[in-house]
């Protein structure tokens, strides 16, 4: 049956990049197919804080479950001494130039640990700033999985009934669902106009509101 829906974003204004990097990521949902997938930019004094924050918008997630990086056999995100069985790095205190990422490495984050949802980022491109407006999304494909759906199985198991009105659990996960949900939609436009709304120099997203896993 369908969960409670959650919440939605801040605003802010975006930044132009100075001097230094920026890096071209390609993220990918795992275990859904066809993929979702978006690619963008960000620079590369962003912490891993603010790179989360930048994946949730370009995804589509509500940014209200908890989260973390895998880089290099090391875990960064959110310290919490309630959950934290092994180390974990907070993530506002790392830079992306700290990973010291080539073309081709790949990070894998993780949101919302109860429905497991894993992706895969893919570094394609290092470039100069030469002042462009970041982060940007530049391309992508299909809409974001709703949130709270019971991870790839569930999404999986939610789109087969949505094919058919006669299974028991379509009335309800109609009502459940946005009117205008639709699995293949992609905004770029929205997208982009989110991320340019945000302040970057903000304290990362995580104080607007606890989260669960």
């Amino acid at each position: 049956m369908p969960p409670e829906k959650g919440v939605g974003h801040g605003k802010g204004e975006g930044p132009n990049a100075g001097e230094g990097s920026l890096l071209q990521f390609k993220v990918t949902l795992k275990g859904i197919r066809p993929p979702v997938w978006r690619r963008f930019m960000v620079p590369e004094d962003f912490s891993l804080s603010d790179l989360h924050d930048v994946l949730q918008e370009v995804m589509g997630w509500w940014d209200g479950h908890l989260h973390q990086f895998l880089c290099k056999r090391k875990r960064y995100g959110v310290p919490d001494p309630d959950w934290d069985f092994d180390k974990i790095i907070d993530d506002s205190r790392i830079t992306i130039k700290d990973l010291a990422l080539s073309v081709k490495d790949k990070i894998l984050y993780e949101y919302d640990f109860g429905d497991g949802w894993e992706h895969e980022l893919v570094v394609e491109k290092i470039l100069p700033a030469e002042g462009k407006i970041v982060p940007v999304c530049l391309k992508g494909a299909r809409a974001c999985p709703p949130e709270d759906c019971g991870g790839p199985w569930g999404y999986e198991n939610l789109l087969e009934v949505l094919k058919n009105p006669e299974d028991g659990e379509y009335a309800s996960w109609k009502k459940w669902l946005p009117e205008d949900f639709d699995p293949e939609h992609f905004d770029l436009d929205g997208i982009n106009r989110r991320l340019s709304s945000r302040k970057w120099t903000t304290p990362p997203s995580r104080k607007r509101r606890k989260k669960t896993v």
